[in-house]
């Protein structure tokens, strides 16, 4: 989720492999795919000018780049800031960058390996499993709060609550943290949007210093009094009689919540909006569990909630015929590899029936999503039960994105209900 900058122009690219789309004009980011067709029918390796660097957005290309070992997320373990250009950092976002310090997100091995290895345990299927009653729980106990209602922002009321308390309580934070951790996390994620201001730096910053100085507390008192949680078991396991440092459990930590529910918002959402949209029965898209999956897989492919990975080149290099110098910056584009109409029959059809059903969301490689299995499940139990719980649910507006390309999120949903 770092903002990555490419740092030295690149200059000579063809007129044919070069397209414009400005990441904050609302007529793009309400719908990216019309761009992305235009890649598809043209050129799926492309120079985005308005990024200044090179993107994929093919199926092929972007699962087979996600794997790539001459791709990072970090470059500074290979080259120095001179050697490659990367400004110095902004004094003004020393709290900010102190939480992607140790991002799991953005570490390279071997510091990724061992920080992955300490904390994957609490994320594999078998363990993230035994959430199931309490993520139905949760998601009854949030309608039966506004059931009585006619309309809701089912953003507000429902999607965005629920992964939150989920991974606060499996963190170790209390439930009723979740609206302050949702305060923090969506002023943090600014920073990875395109333009961003000085203004916008600066709250970040500010929302990460809170964040951290918050979390410095719970872990001074979980060293004091550990507990059956996640924070507890990175303070106290050990790999090689190494243990992760205050710092480490910070960043992991900051990810997880902050991760852990942006998501999960977007795809429960955008998931709906494809749902209500399409005019199929929802009954049938959750009549068994392996519908109920399909279902959510399909949602995944069809409206991405990232649309834009980017990565670093981390030795000169060539790819598709692109020469790459060390330093230089890539862009995936999750979202468009999902609707490839090389990978997918009827790609821009939301069809949770189909048999080719596949999609690069979570990513791949080593970065693949920590959180995959949990946000899975997540969005199988709470999207099944809304539908049980209100068959009639419809749309009351149009829904509108947010201008946060590229994550891929809507900025509200007015849902209605008999």
């Amino acid at each position: 989720m770092a903002a990555i900058i490419q740092v030295k122009p690149i200059t000579d690219v063809p007129a044919d492999r070069s397209a414009s789309a400005a990441p904050r004009d609302p007529a793009f980011f309400q719908n990216p795919y019309a761009f992305y067709a235009e890649r598809h029918a043209t050129s799926p390796a492309f120079f985005w000018e308005e990024y200044g660097h090179w993107c994929f957005a093919d199926f092929r290309s972007v699962s087979a780049l996600l794997r790539d070992k001459r791709f990072g997320r970090e470059i500074l373990h290979v080259a120095t800031r001179e050697e490659i250009g990367l400004p110095k950092p902004k004094p003004h976002v020393a709290d900010f960058d102190l939480t992607e310090k140790f991002s799991l997100l953005n570490l390279e091995p071997p510091a990724h390996t061992r920080l992955r290895t300490l904390v994957n345990r609490a994320f594999v299927s078998r363990q993230v499993e035994q959430l199931r009653p309490r993520i139905r729980q949760l998601a009854n106990e949030i309608i039966d709060g506004f059931e009585g209602e006619q309309s809701v922002d089912l953003i507000k009321a429902f999607a965005a609550p629920l992964p939150a308390i989920i991974i606060a309580e499996m963190i170790g934070l209390p439930a009723e943290s979740a609206p302050q951790l949702l305060n923090w996390s969506n002023r943090m994620v600014t920073m990875y949007m395109f333009g961003v201001t000085h203004e916008t730096e600066i709250d970040a910053n500010q929302a990460s210093a809170d964040f951290m100085s918050y979390l410095r507390a719970i872990i001074a008192e979980r060293r004091k009094s550990p507990r059956e949680d996640l924070l507890t078991h990175m303070l106290t396991a050990e790999q090689g009689g190494e243990r992760l440092s205050d710092e480490e459990v910070m960043s992991t930590a900051i990810l997880l919540l902050n991760a852990g529910h942006e998501a999960t918002v977007h795809t429960t959402g955008n998931g709906v909006k494809s749902i209500l949209e399409s005019g199929l029965d929802p009954k049938a898209l959750f009549a068994t569990p392996e519908q109920t999956e399909a279902t959510v897989e399909e949602c995944l492919r069809f409206d991405a909630p990232l649309h834009l990975f980017t990565r670093y080149a981390l030795t000169d290099t060539e790819v598709d015929g692109i020469p790459l110098r060390k330093g230089d910056v890539i862009g995936l584009m999750l979202g468009a590899a999902n609707r490839d109409p090389m990978r997918f029959a009827h790609a821009g059809r939301y069809d949770p029936f189909r048999s080719d059903g596949a999609n690069v969301s979570f990513g791949a490689g080593i970065h693949f999503c920590i959180g995959a299995p949990l946000a899975r499940i997540e969005l199988q139990e709470a999207m099944s039960v809304l539908f049980e719980r209100l068959p009639k649910l419809r749309l009351a507006e149009t829904p509108r994105y947010a201008d946060v390309y590229h994550f891929h999120g809507l900025e509200k949903l007015m849902v209605s209900w008999d």
